[in-house]
C-alpha cells in the first residue's frame, strides 16, 4: 500500500504534458483558421473594390482589357424578350379613317361618328369708284353668314385580305344656314337698297361615302407604314341647285350634300418613333361638272364644275401610355375655283349669250388636336377638334369616332 502514492505522482507530469501538447496544437489549428478569415476577408474586400470600379466606371471602361478574360467571354443572360415590331401602324385621331388601322382579313368593323362644323363670316363688300376719302359711289354692303352643320353617320369596314379593305359611310345631316345682307345707306345702287335676312335648314340623308385602302409598306427597321386610300363621294344628299327657293333667289331649305361626284385618292404615312409617332398625308380631290339649270334672278346657271383640291396633313402623335396618345398637326387644302355658265333668264336682243364664271380659289387652313383612347381590344375612343387658320376655314370642327370590331377572323 506505501508505493501507492509514488506511483500516482510519476503519472502527473505525463497527464500535464499531453495536456499541454493539445493546447498546443489547439491554438495552432485556431492560429490557422484566424489567418484563413483574414485571407477570406481579403479576397471579399479586394472583390468589392473592383466591383465598385466596374459599376461607376463609363461604359467603355467595363470591358477594359485588364478584366479577366473569363469574365469578358461571359455570356449576357437575356431576361424576357424584346418586343417585336408591330407590323400595323397605331392610330392617329386627327386623320379619320386615313389614320386607322387596315382591317385584317375577314374581320368586320363598324364606325359611329359625330361631327360638328361651324362656320360665322363677316364680309363687307364695295363696288364702284372712290371720288374723295370717305366718298363712294356704287355699291357698298355688309354680309354677315352663319353656318352650322351637326351630322351623324354611321360606316362599316370590311377586309378583304390582311392588307386591304373595302368601307362606306352613312351620314344624316343637320344644317341650319342663317345669312343677313345690309346695304349700307348712302349706297348709289338702288337695287341694292333691301336688306335681306334669310334662314334655312335641312335634314335628311347627306353624300355617302365609298372608301378603298391598301396598306403598301409595313414599316421594318426605320420604313414608315405607307397607305393608299381611295374615296368616292356619291350625291345622295340634297343638293344645292335642287332645293326649292323664292322668287328672288332666296333658299328656303339648306342642302345636305354637295350635288356632285367626286374622287379624291391620296397617300398616308405613318413613322413610329417610340414614343412619338410621326404623320402624314398628301391627296388630290376630283369634282365632276354637270348640269344644273337653277334659276337664280335674274340669270339661269345651267352648268356648274366645282374646283379640285390639292391637300396635306403632317403631324405629331406622342403615346401617354399602352392605351392613350394625343396627336396635333396642321391641314391645308388648296381648292381651286369653281367655273359656272350662266344665261340670262330673259335675254333681250342686245344681251350676250352664255357667260363663263369662276370663283376665287379658296385656302384653307386648320389646326388639328386629337385624341386616341383604346378601351377595349375591339373598341376605341377617337375625338379631334379642327380650329381655323386662314378666312376661308370653318371656325371651328370637332369630331367623334368610336370604331368597334364586330367580327374577328
Amino acid at each position: 500500500m506505501a508505493t501507492a502514492p509514488a506511483a500516482k505522482a510519476q503519472s502527473s507530469p505525463t497527464t500535464t504534458q499531453q495536456l499541454q501538447a493539445e493546447l498546443d496544437a489547439a491554438r495552432s489549428q485556431l492560429e490557422a483558421q484566424q489567418r484563413q478569415i483574414e485571407e477570406q476577408d481579403a479576397r471579399l474586400r479586394a472583390l468589392e473594390a473592383r466591383l465598385s470600379a466596374i459599376a461607376t466606371a463609363p461604359p467603355a471602361a467595363a470591358a477594359s482589357p485588364a478584366a479577366p478574360p473569363a469574365q469578358q467571354q461571359t455570356p449576357v443572360e437575356t431576361v424576357g424578350e424584346r418586343p417585336a415590331q408591330p407590323e400595323r401602324p397605331p392610330e392617329v385621331a386627327v386623320l379619320g379613317e386615313q389614320g386607322s388601322v387596315v382591317t385584317r382579313k375577314g374581320q368586320l368593323t363598324t364606325e359611329f361618328q359625330l361631327d360638328y362644323a361651324r362656320a360665322d363670316r363677316n364680309t363687307t363688300l364695295f363696288r364702284g369708284i372712290e371720288v374723295i376719302e370717305s366718298v363712294l359711289v356704287g355699291e357698298f354692303n355688309i354680309n354677315e353668314s352663319r353656318q352650322d352643320i351637326l351630322t351623324a353617320s354611321i360606316g362599316g369596314r370590311y377586309g378583304i385580305t390582311d392588307k386591304f379593305e373595302l368601307g362606306v359611310r352613312v351620314p344624316f345631316v343637320h344644317r341650319s344656314d342663317n345669312s343677313v345682307l345690309v346695304p349700307v345707306q348712302g349706297s348709289t345702287n338702288n337695287d341694292a337698297a333691301r336688306e335681306v335676312d334669310t334662314a334655312a335648314t335641312g335634314n335628311g340623308i347627306g353624300d355617302v361615302e365609298i372608301t378603298a385602302r391598301y396598306q403598301l409598306i409595313t414599316g421594318h427597321a426605320g420604313t414608315p407604314f405607307v397607305v393608299g386610300n381611295l374615296q368616292v363621294v356619291a350625291p345622295t344628299g340634297s343638293s344645292p341647285f335642287g332645293v326649292p327657293r323664292l322668287d328672288t333667289g332666296e333658299e328656303t331649305r339648306a342642302a345636305t350634300g354637295s350635288g356632285f361626284w367626286g374622287v379624291s385618292p391620296s397617300i398616308t404615312a405613318i413613322l413610329p418613333s417610340d414614343p412619338a409617332v410621326l404623320f402624314g398625308t398628301i391627296g388630290y380631290t376630283r369634282n365632276f361638272g354637270r348640269h344644273v339649270n337653277t334659276v337664280i334672278p335674274p340669270v339661269t346657271i345651267s352648268y356648274v364644275k366645282p374646283g379640285d383640291a390639292l391637300n396635306f396633313t403632317a403631324g405629331i402623335g406622342v403615346a401617354l401610355n399602352d392605351r392613350t396618345s394625343l396627336n396635333i398637326g396642321y391641314s391645308h387644302t388648296w381648292a381651286f375655283g369653281t367655273r359656272t355658265r350662266t344665261v340670262l333668264t330673259n335675254p333681250g336682243p342686245t344681251d350676250p349669250g352664255p357667260t363663263w364664271q369662276k370663283s376665287r380659289s379658296l385656302q384653307v387652313g386648320r389646326l388639328l388636336f386629337g385624341v386616341t383612347y383604346r378601351a377595349t381590344d375591339r373598341a376605341s375612343i377617337n375625338w379631334s377638334v379642327e380650329v381655323g387658320a386662314t378666312q376661308d376655314a370653318p371656325d371651328v370642327h370637332t369630331v367623334l369616332r368610336i370604331p368597334l370590331v364586330l367580327l374577328m377572323p
